[in-house]
């Protein structure tokens, strides 16, 4: 964060200090963990019924923080009170941002691949200068303020994702970080329980593109309708990517090897360039444009880039992570989450990869999509019988549609097995794997990862033991 006094942290977040010298100086990271509280930190206590953060303000100050940030009175220890401890972290944020005008905001949201994408931006903007990201999936009113006071003189670029629970999220999230370019990466399914409608949610993303200024820029999926047809709700320039013939960046010629890494040849006003990804998946192809179309616009050379794109690699954990384990059976982690278009990905990349071996899929329960909840596993369920996926464990009774939508295919010569949990399932693939077999492990959160986590650690026993 850039360096400011504690009267201009009271004067920005509208609090007032308490037992504080208004000239002591903030120089360190804000932080809401007290463990984290270093020297010239300062610390936000947030109220809770289990853990309350003023509990911890002594000791944050003992490791070197200059004060906290809360909402009622320590004795000893130098405040900024406030009546809302989240609210005024945003309004730091906004406030630090505001005084550094030789940063770019990139801001990116839609329904699947935000935190994979987010990734492959920062990545590329790294080349052409420092740039500040949030680690993994922080995207919301907390991970949002507290990434954006990562910033500091020196950062050229700030990479925000912006995820949402209904519509004006996004919009407040902007408010708080407002962005010079916005990615809208797509309109599904994903959180419907909680939006209503996928009409809502596409109210919701737009929110990122409304919120842009005059001469900033709109960065779109050409390929998507619903992202689209958001060029009209912008003053903004847009750019459009993808595979469609209006694309600004586009994609030709998409082929894939025999681990699912796609080529092929990226075509630009400026010219085209052959492209060749080390990330597994067909839906890459459309991160990594969406991550070209903004490079390309902030002055990366064709050339550079499409070296750049095939050097992009995995940054947050459990999102198609390919692990080859020394008895020849290959793991895909998508484990960190999951809704029916991104298990359609998974499922795809891991039909893609099966070569000589069985193709093997451990599905888990899709968490927050309402009354499209049954209709989705059931969907996902028929996909994989469809796309041919040799043996398909179900974990979890909340998650039997997938079981009925594969065994109703009555041509599919695979098998289906609804397993009662996460060790089950381990049980059945130590006893089952045999070299060559390659296993996608996927589902929302509900501790489907101990699956991942049970190969991982299987695959370095093996190892240790070659």
């Amino acid at each position: 964060m850039i360096p400011l006094t504690l009267a201009e942290v009271a004067e920005a977040v509208g609090g007032r200090l308490l037992d504080a010298d208004p000239a002591a100086r903030v120089t360190g990271p804000v932080e809401f963990d007290s463990r984290k509280a270093a020297p010239g930190a300062l610390f936000v206590a947030f109220p809770g019924e289990k853990v309350d953060g003023h509990d911890y303000a002594a000791t944050a100050v003992a490791a070197g923080a200059v004060a906290v940030l809360g909402t009622r009175e320590v004795p000893g220890v130098p405040m900024v009170l406030v009546a809302d401890a989240l609210d005024a972290m945003g309004r730091l944020a906004r406030a630090v941002v505001d005084r550094l005008p030789g940063l770019t905001v990139i801001g990116l949201t839609g329904s699947s691949g935000k935190t994979t994408t987010k990734d492959l931006i920062a990545q590329l903007t790294t080349r052409l200068g420092p740039t500040v990201a949030p680690p993994g999936s922080f995207n919301n009113e907390l991970g949002h303020p507290w990434t954006a006071l990562r910033a500091d003189a020196d950062t050229r670029f700030l990479v925000m994702e912006k995820g949402a629970r209904g519509v004006g999220h996004v919009r407040y999230l902007c408010e708080v970080v407002p962005p010079r370019i916005s990615v809208v990466l797509n309109v599904g399914v994903a959180h419907i329980g909680e939006f209503g409608s996928v009409e809502n949610i596409a109210l919701a993303k737009g929110e990122l593109v409304e919120a842009l200024p005059a001469d900033g820029l709109a960065v779109l999926n050409a390929d998507d309708p619903l992202v689209d047809a958001m060029a009209d709700r912008t003053r903004a320039r847009v750019v459009r990517y993808g595979e469609a013939t209006q694309a600004d960046v586009r994609a030709e010629g998409v082929s894939l090897d025999g681990r699912g890494r796609a080529s092929y040849r990226l075509v630009t006003p400026e010219g085209s360039a052959a492209v060749r990804l080390g990330l597994t998946g067909r839906h890459q192809v459309s991160n990594s444009l969406a991550a070209a179309a903004v490079a390309r616009e902030l002055g990366m050379p064709l050339a550079e880039l499409a070296a750049a794109l095939g050097e992009l690699g995995l940054v947050s954990t459990r999102r198609m992570d390919v692990v080859e384990r020394p008895d020849g059976v290959t793991m895909i982690d998508d484990s960190y989450n999951a809704n029916p278009a991104s298990m359609a990905v998974a499922l795809r990349a891991l039909a893609g990869m099966g070569g000589g071996g069985r193709t093997v899929a451990v599905l888990g329960y899709m968490a927050e999509l309402g009354p499209y909840e049954r209709q989705g596993h059931l969907e996902v369920g028929r996909l994989a019988a469809e796309l041919g996926v040799d043996r398909l464990l179900v974990v979890g009774e909340p998650a039997a549609p997938i079981h009925e939508g594969a065994t109703a295919v009555e041509d599919w010569g695979g098998e289906s097995v609804l397993l009662t949990d996460q060790a089950a399932a381990v049980e059945v693939l130590r006893s089952e794997l045999r070299p060559g077999d390659v296993v996608l492990v996927k589902g929302s959160r509900y501790r489907t990862w101990e699956v991942a986590d049970a190969l991982r650690a299987d695959a370095a026993g093996k190892g240790a033991a070659g």
